[in-house]
């Protein structure tokens, strides 16, 4: 070894290093990021369909269930989101199938809200039979 070729190895192994570490760092932040709401997006989604098949009346069902979906997503993600909710029912009858939506775009990492990622639940609640 010459005098020259000392300390290269180590030079090299940082650089290598960073230039792995760097792009696995980004894609487990952006996977934790889709992790967290895809947890969120389905709390959402179940939330509103309980409140909308609980609800008295059908003029009240979306606004209670809107309400349910954006505290729920509130509750697991930051800076107040909204939910896009889609309520597929055909009123309160007893025994109905409500099917609730709920999406929500996730902002890549570093991306400044440019590069956004959909992420959607889907929830069957039914309508209690016995209620009045």
């Amino acid at each position: 070894m010459t005098g020259d070729d000392e300390g290269s190895a180590i030079v090299e192994f940082v650089t290598i290093a960073v230039l792995l570490m760097v792009p696995l760092v980004y894609v487990l932040l952006t996977v934790f990021a889709v992790q967290r709401a895809a947890f969120a997006v389905s709390a959402a989604a179940r939330e509103a369909g309980r409140a909308y098949v609980t609800s008295d009346t059908g003029a009240t069902a979306d606004e209670r269930a809107q309400t349910a979906a954006d505290l729920a997503l509130d509750d697991q993600l930051p800076g107040a989101p909204h939910a896009d909710l889609t309520v597929d029912a055909n009123g309160l009858t007893p025994g109905e199938a409500v099917v609730v939506t709920v999406t929500y775009r996730v902002r890549l990492p570093l991306s400044g809200g440019l590069a956004t990622l959909p992420v959607t639940a889907t929830h069957v609640a039914t309508v209690d039979r016995y209620r009045r």
